[in-house]
Parts: C-alpha cells; sequence; structure tokens
C-alpha cells in the first residue's frame, strides 16, 4: 500500500482508494449521472405533444435541441479546467443544483423562445457535471476495474433516460408536458444536500494540490507530452458518437411516431435504444478491461454503423423494430460509454477533468449539428431508410479514428 502525503487514506500501489470512501464517491457520481440523463432528454420525450400543442413545424424544434447542447458543450468547456484547478466536488455539487433550477424553470416555459432559453441554462448545468463525475470516478476506480466502474457510474445516464421515458408517458398524460420538467427539477435539488454531506473530493486532486500551487493553464497540457495526435482523435470519436446519439435520442420518437406507432411506444424506442446501451456498455467495458480498448471499439462502431442503417429499413412488426434500435444503442452508447473510460485514462491527474470535459464538449458540436441535421432532412421529407443509411457514417467515422488511436495514445502516467 503506497500512501498519499499528507492524506490520511492510504492507496493501492497503482490504483485509486478502495472500501466505503470508494463506493460512496462512485454511487453519488451514479445518482448525479441518472438525473444528468434524464435532465438531458427529457426534452426529445415531450417534443412530440409540444409541437401539437404549440402548432410549431416540426423543423422548429431543432434549434431547442440544439440549444440544450449548447449549454452542454459551454459548461463542458469551461467548468472543466475549473474543476482541475480548484477540485472535481465543488463543480459537481453546482453543476447539480444548476441544471435542477433550470428544468423545474423549464415548466414554467410558454413560447419557443422561454423554452430555448431555459434549455440553455439547463445545458450549462448539465455540461458542467458531466466530466467531473467521469474524471472523479476514474480517479476512485483501481486500474484493473476501471473501465467497467467507470461504464458502471456513467450507466446512470441512460438509466435516467430509460425511467424519464418510462415515467413521462405517464406523467404527461395525467399532468401534461410541464411535469416532466418539475420532477427532473425537483430530484437534483433534492440531491445536493445529500452531495454536500457525502461527496467526497477526489484524493488525486487533492494530493497533486498539496505537492505544490496548481499552476499552468490544463488546456494546454492535452496537446504536450506527445498527446496532441491522440487528442485530435479523441476529439474526432467523440464529435461523431456524439453526433449520431443525439440525431437518435432527439428524433427517434418523432420519426417512430411518423412511421405510424402511437406515442408512448414512439418514446419506447428512446427506452429501448438507452437499455441497450446499457447493456452494451457493461459488456464492453468488461471486454476492454480484459482485452484492451481498441479492437473492441473498433468491432462496435462497425457493427453500430450497420444497425443503424437497419433502423430504416427493419421489419414491419414492433418487435423486429425494437430489437434493431436496441442493438443499435448497444452498440453506439456502450462505445460511448468506454471512450469516456479511454479519455479520463489518456491524461494526468492535472488537466484529467479537463481532457475528458474539453473531448465532451468538442463531442456537443456534434451534438448539435446531429439534431439540427435531423430537423433539416425529415423537413425535407426524407424516407427513413434513406435517412438512417446517411445515419450510420459518423459511426464508420468512429471506427477509422478509433483504429488510428491505437498507434497515437497511451494510459498516463499515474
Amino acid at each position: 500500500m503506497a500512501a498519499i502525503p499528507g492524506i490520511g487514506a492510504a492507496l493501492p500501489a497503482g490504483e485509486a482508494a478502495a472500501g466505503t470512501l470508494q463506493r460512496r464517491a462512485i454511487g453519488l457520481c451514479a445518482l448525479v449521472a441518472m438525473l444528468d440523463g434524464f435532465d438531458t432528454q427529457s426534452i426529445a420525450f415531450v417534443a412530440p405533444v409540444i409541437l401539437r400543442q404549440w402548432g410549431l413545424a416540426t423543423a422548429s424544434f431543432g434549434p431547442v435541441f440544439a440549444a440544450g447542447l449548447l449549454g452542454l458543450m459551454l459548461g463542458a468547456l469551461v467548468f472543466s479546467p475549473v474543476a482541475d484547478r480548484m477540485g472535481r466536488r465543488g463543480v459537481i455539487v453546482v453543476s447539480t443544483a444548476w441544471f435542477g433550477f433550470f428544468s423545474l424553470a423549464t415548466s414554467y416555459a410558454s413560447s419557443p423562445g422561454e423554452l430555448l432559453a431555459y434549455r440553455f441554462l439547463t445545458g450549462l448545468g448539465l455540461g458542467g457535471a458531466m466530466p467531473n463525475i467521469i474524471a472523479l470516478t476514474s480517479e476512485y476506480a483501481p486500474e484493473r476495474l476501471r473501465a467497467r466502474l467507470v461504464t458502471v457510474m456513467f450507466c446512470g445516464f441512460p438509466l435516467g433516460a430509460v425511467l424519464g421515458g418510462l415515467l413521462s408517458a405517464k406523467l404527461i398524460a395525467a399532468f401534461g408536458w410541464p411535469s416532466v420538467f418539475v420532477l427532473g427539477g425537483v430530484l437534483p435539488l433534492a440531491l445536493v444536500p445529500a452531495l454536500l454531506a457525502w461527496m467526497p473530493e477526489s484524493l488525486r486532486f487533492l494530493a497533486r494540490k498539496q505537492a505544490g500551487p496548481l499552476t499552468g493553464v490544463p488546456v494546454k497540457q492535452l496537446f504536450t507530452g506527445g498527446r496532441a495526435a491522440g487528442t485530435a482523435l479523441l476529439w474526432v470519436v467523440f464529435f461523431a458518437n456524439l453526433l449520431l446519439l443525439y440525431f437518435l435520442i432527439n428524433w427517434l420518437p418523432t420519426v417512430l411516431q411518423r412511421s405510424g406507432l402511437p406515442l408512448e411506444r414512439a418514446i419506447v424506442g428512446t427506452v429501448v435504444l438507452n437499455a441497450g446501451g446499457i447493456a452494451g456498455g457493461l459488456l464492453l467495458s468488461w471486454l476492454v478491461d480484459k482485452r484492451g480498448p481498441y479492437a473492441v471499439l473498433l468491432a462496435a462502431y462497425a457493427l453500430g454503423a450497420v444497425c443503424v442503417a437497419a433502423i430504416g429499413n427493419a421489419p414491419a412488426h414492433v418487435a423486429g423494430l425494437m430489437a434493431i434500435v436496441f442493438l443499435a444503442g448497444f452498440f453506439i452508447i456502450g462505445a460511448q460509454f468506454c471512450m469516456n473510460a479511454l479519455a479520463a485514462d489518456a491524461y494526468p491527474t492535472a488537466a484529467r477533468a479537463t481532457g475528458v470535459g474539453w473531448a465532451l464538449g468538442i463531442g456537443r458540436i456534434g451534438s448539435i449539428v446531429g439534431p439540427l441535421i435531423g430537423g433539416t432532412l425529415l423537413s425535407l421529407g426524407w424516407e427513413p431508410g434513406t435517412l438512417f443509411l446517411v445515419a450510420a457514417g459518423p459511426a464508420a467515422v468512429s471506427a477509422v479514428a478509433v483504429w488510428l488511436l491505437s498507434s497515437r495514445i497511451r494510459p498516463a502516467a499515474r
């Protein structure tokens, strides 16, 4: 056991702290991820209802999706370097309170402009929380289990979407669409006192802080020490994958409803997509810990491209369609989980939150572009077969970038 100077807890050599502190940190991060997932995807659950009630054209909702994702991007880019200088814990607490408050405020929106503004402000908090719960989990996870524990924690994100989708259909039917945002606001605000009481700071951050003053610009470290090419390729994977992922998340219910499914079953399509992501993340992360990330992720993105293309030509019956949607989530979302762990492992403690945050932030540009392109193509009357064939392209790009990454990036020294 190797002790970190000035910190009472001991660390296994080369590993993060084990035991109660580790479980508490990862468990609280998982709860934040679950609420983050619910609030990020809640707008997709209510979109068909708002479009109908407000008499809006389908394409007009693209900017609303994009506004939330723009907030996510800026939150990740701005708050992750703050966390590398000030600590993970405080940024997580503030971000959770922030997105809870503005989600609650969204329930009072009465026009597209107000809805857009509230989604942008909610996104700032969502984007600030995500890279820091990934960094904190990575820093508490033993190396031999790192991909799995980061994935298990991050499974809270699609789990929040799964539970949110199941609850949203019932809430909308009983209380109207604002009730979805009320729930999405009250739950994070209720979690904040628990985070203040029990969320620990990263031991690795504290050790780094006590070793000397935290100087320099964390963003610069993403491009020094031979990391420039690896950083650029990571950004390509995150951009392409999140473009595809958020196209599916935001427009799948609307496309399925247009194809003839009732609203409840259309929403279930997003639930199935995220359920596939949970299953894929757990299995793929286990394979990553056993066999390394590159071959596993290359295969996942290649198979994901095939499954996404197949959605538009799925069998006419609901069960066959949902099976293909499940497999698309299995490979696309599951691979994204593993990319989160890979990004966290690529950078040293002094730049870890920044590395993850900027990868996610650049990825959010893709997540903004995806829904905008989807809205435009739907407004042009594209058939589902053509739409999903084109949508498979980003998964193929991710596969190529992962192959190139295999010779460019190595785990950061710990």
